[in-house]
């Protein structure tokens, strides 16, 4: 199921900086085909044709009246929710096809397949990955979607029911002389890419000091608030390595020539986002459960090649994941 939306300019240059440095459409992990994929989340639906997956895995969902049950009786009145979405991201979370309007990935699939659980319509917003958050207070928007890893400083301010476990992971050229980053001190007088608001820039930030420690050279943090700005800068040498969820960066490696994943750094659960207290989140708990038990769940995964972030049970606001 897709969206179509009038695109904010700048995101509807996405699509067209993907064309330009892969040999086709980039849909990193937002969109699948219902081919083979892989249980570890290390393989793409699509090969490096760069087809964006099309099959249809929400139109057979249905409505779950137990799941229901649980809004907010003025919610249930509505019938609808407002949602800021981070659209023009980088696959296979949320982004626009070449029309630059419409609207596809996983997250697209996920947030679709809740509210046709819980008998509603979305009303989507695009806003940038970073004013999402801060948004959610002022009561303008229900909810946010964004691949939006669940951390313990956000969790101060938001609540987040869980749908999927991502987390942090590297890549680089293939010309490289990394191979694997298990410790950021790998990246000590490195430049690395990654995108503005994001964990992986307070990731980034908040650990400078090993290479003080090690004496060695800080390294440096570009960030982007366009998130496929990301791979020109790696490509053209203006970054050495590009920092983003685990998911997108083993989809972009599988779908762009002379790209190496260096791994996983650590996991993260995954949510919707709301503002703090709020009344929504065990209804979206409970449809994302019914959607793992009816098979849904898997389906979506298996679209966008990303079986190996599934969890077992959505939860409400959970704990950091710690290593």
């Amino acid at each position: 199921m897709s969206t179509a939306l009038p695109a904010p300019e700048r995101s509807r240059r996405i699509p067209v900086a993907f064309a330009l440095i892969t040999a086709a459409t980039l849909a990193l992990t937002a969109c699948g085909s219902g081919g083979a994929a892989d249980t570890t989340g290390g393989a793409a639906p699509a090969g490096r044709s760069g087809t964006i997956p099309t099959t249809d895995v929400v139109s057979p969902v249905e409505k779950d009246a137990a799941a229901a049950r649980l809004l907010p009786p003025e919610v249930r009145a509505r019938g609808t929710l407002r949602v800021a979405a981070s659209l023009g991201g980088t696959p296979p979370g949320a982004f626009y096809r070449e029309d630059g309007r419409t609207v596809v990935g996983q997250d697209i699939d996920f947030a679709d397949a809740v509210a046709k659980v819980l008998g509603l319509r979305l009303k989507r917003e695009a806003a940038s990955f970073e004013a999402i958050l801060p948004a959610l207070g002022s009561g303008k928007y229900d909810l946010g979607t964004g691949n939006f890893g669940v951390t313990d400083e956000r969790r101060r301010t938001i609540d987040f029911v869980t749908y999927i476990n991502d987390g942090q992971g590297f890549a680089a050229r293939e010309d490289s002389g990394l191979k694997k980053i298990t410790h950021l001190e790998q990246l000590c007088g490195l430049n690395v890419a990654t995108g503005a608001g994001t964990t992986f820039e307070v990731t980034l930030e908040d650990n400078k000091h090993v290479c003080e420690e090690a004496g060695k050279e800080p390294y440096s943090v570009k960030t982007y608030a366009e998130p496929g700005a990301v791979w020109p800068a790696l490509r053209q040498g203006r970054a050495d390595v590009v920092m983003s969820t685990i998911n997108g960066l083993r989809y972009a490696v599988h779908q762009q020539e002379g790209l190496r994943f260096l791994g996983e750094y650590r996991r993260l659960d995954v949510g919707f986002a709301f503002k703090k207290g709020t009344k929504l989140a065990p209804a979206f708990r409970a449809a994302v459960n019914r959607l793992i038990e009816d098979g849904t769940y898997d389906r979506i995964l298996k679209k966008w090649g990303t079986r190996g972030s599934a969890i077992e049970a959505s939860r409400i606001s959970p704990p950091e994941i710690k290593d």
